[in-house]
């Protein structure tokens, strides 16, 4: 079976293999050996750009790749209104939350109007790994318990905290030992209909062992489309059970949106809004400020009385006035060309467009997804074995073939495909036809 390791390193480049490349690009990867020993680069031969308009990439040469992978510029890569209004705050003044500043003030009541009004306080960071860590502090001190409960291939930040609560980071990397996992939703293999019954068992089931080991259990944390668990949104509805089990038990129910917020999902501006649950918190990353380091936790004003009591929050540049200028310029745009609804229709445009493609090519085993969102299983024709040998090769045909997407699941073998929200019918026309021509390269190779 494919490690969680092997996966995050699924599509990145081996140094094993530098003498493979052209001159270039050689000389840039020799010149990286001044950077940390973690850092990893995708593709067998990597790519250096060195522009960005919209949904398209530029390496320096002017080769053009369309983007379907990178969801943190999700107005698109540099967009003129997030671009002016930076400029235009940097040209005044860029401080810390301890002075007042009308920008904050403003995109706050802004950002709390697209939320149920139960949500109704907020508190910024620089990136989701913060705001996630920064909502399981608060649901610690809210419930006096250490247990927070995710799925087994989650990934939610690179703090020391949600490291230890990521699973998917890699099975060399010790978990917390106050959590626990339930097994990924996959709404393809599990065989019932009844997944968020099945998910409500599978949380009371882990509680239950929380507190055979003296673990009060403290919540959960879910990001509504299970992204890295390899892309399951399921049917509406699925997590109340889930939200139910969790309130019935005392515990905190966390809304990771980084991935699935601000209108991706298409039918709803908040992916936790589609299954018709109120959370207690919510976070979000940087797609909110379009690639500006930005972040928030949203939360019921009650649960924040505990943790604000003892432990007073200062980030020095989270919700300074140019990173809200970011947002507030996103939010609006976003508003203004209602991302939201080109989401819903460019995604069912895609998913539609993938499934006809699926009939053609065996491998395509499962097109699943909600807006501009959609993952594809590539399996073993004529079953439902993960063939992640086959998902790598791919990927790097389509590179070849100027289209950047990546991979998730816990097999390493479902293509992600997230691009910016602005993503055109172009675009999408652009993305079948090389997916195409990409499995058919394939297959004249193996003949």
């Amino acid at each position: 079976m494919t490690t969680n390791s092997t996966i995050m390193d699924s599509n990145s480049f081996n140094m094993a293999d530098i003498d493979k490349l052209p001159p270039k690009l050689k000389a840039m990867v020799k010149r990286r050996k001044i950077l940390g020993g973690s850092y990893r680069l995708f593709y067998k031969e990597p790519l250096d750009f060195e522009e960005g308009h919209g949904t398209k990439l530029y390496t320096p040469d002017g080769t053009e790749y369309l983007d379907a992978y990178n969801n943190i510029p999700s107005l698109g890569h540099s967009r003129r209104e997030i671009q002016e209004a930076v400029s235009k705050q940097l040209n005044k003044i860029n401080t810390h939350t301890r002075y007042l500043n009308q920008n904050i003030l403003n995109y706050a009541e802004d950002l709390l109007a697209t939320f149920p009004k139960e949500l109704n306080r907020v508190m910024f960071m620089l990136s989701g790994s913060e705001a996630n860590d920064l909502a399981v502090r608060v649901a610690k001190a809210a419930t006096g318990g250490e247990g927070i409960i995710v799925t087994a291939e989650a990934y939610h930040g690179n703090t020391a905290l949600v490291t230890g609560l990521s699973p998917a980071i890699g099975s060399d990397v010790p978990m917390d030992i106050s959590m626990r996992m339930i097994p990924t939703p996959d709404t393809y293999r599990l065989g019932t209909d009844d997944i968020g019954n099945w998910m409500a068992a599978q949380v009371e089931k882990q509680i239950a062992d929380m507190q055979r080991h003296g673990i009060k259990f403290a919540g959960i944390m879910l990001d509504s489309i299970f992204s890295s668990d390899g892309i399951f949104p399921g049917k509406k509805g699925l997590l109340k059970p889930v939200i139910d089990m969790v309130h019935k038990h005392g515990g905190v129910y966390i809304a990771d949106e980084v991935q699935p917020g601000f209108g991706r999902t298409g039918e709803t501006f908040w992916g936790f809004q589609r299954h018709g649950i109120v959370p207690d918190l919510v976070t979000m990353g940087k797609p909110m400020a379009n690639g500006i380091a930005c972040s928030a936790l949203v939360a019921k004003s009650d649960l924040l009385k505990e943790f604000s009591k003892n432990t007073p929050y200062f980030n020095t540049f989270a919700g300074s006035p140019v990173a809200m200028a970011a947002a507030q310029a996103t939010l609006d745009t976003m508003k203004k060309d209602n991302t939201q609804k080109n989401s819903l229709d460019r995604g069912k445009e895609l998913a539609s467009k993938l499934r006809d493609l699926a009939k053609k090519y065996p491998v395509l085993g499962d097109v699943r997804g909600v807006g501009l969102y959609i993952g594809v299983d590539i399996v073993k024709p004529g079953t439902k074995e993960a063939d992640y040998n086959y998902a790598v090769r791919l990927i790097e045909t389509m590179r070849e073939n100027h289209v950047l997407l990546s991979l998730c699941g816990p097999h390493g073998n479902v293509l992600k495909i997230r691009p910016p929200l602005v993503f055109s019918k172009e675009d999408v026309i652009r993305f079948v036809d090389m997916l195409e021509k990409s499995l058919d390269e394939m297959e004249n190779k193996k003949e």
